[in-house]
């Protein structure tokens, strides 16, 4: 999983910035839960790498909508 840089985040738009926050938080539900089941994962460092990505989505999401309204 690449780093999303902030200039890749800023040319999305609200509704893909939505759909890739869908997809990492899919991905991480999975490693997440190969690690309850006691499985080994293959990259432990993606699942730190997995939450930076949806956090700094998460804040450039937030800044969209302060800055464009709610729409």
């Amino acid at each position: 999983m690449p780093v999303l840089r902030k200039s890749e985040l800023k040319g999305m738009s609200k509704e893909n910035l939505k759909t890739k926050i869908e997809e990492l938080n899919k991905e991480l539900m999975k490693l997440q839960s190969q690690v309850a089941r006691g499985t080994p994962p293959e990259n432990p460092g993606k699942i730190r790498s997995l939450k930076r990505n949806i956090a700094r989505i998460l804040t450039m999401l937030n800044k969209k909508l302060e800055v464009g309204g709610e729409s």
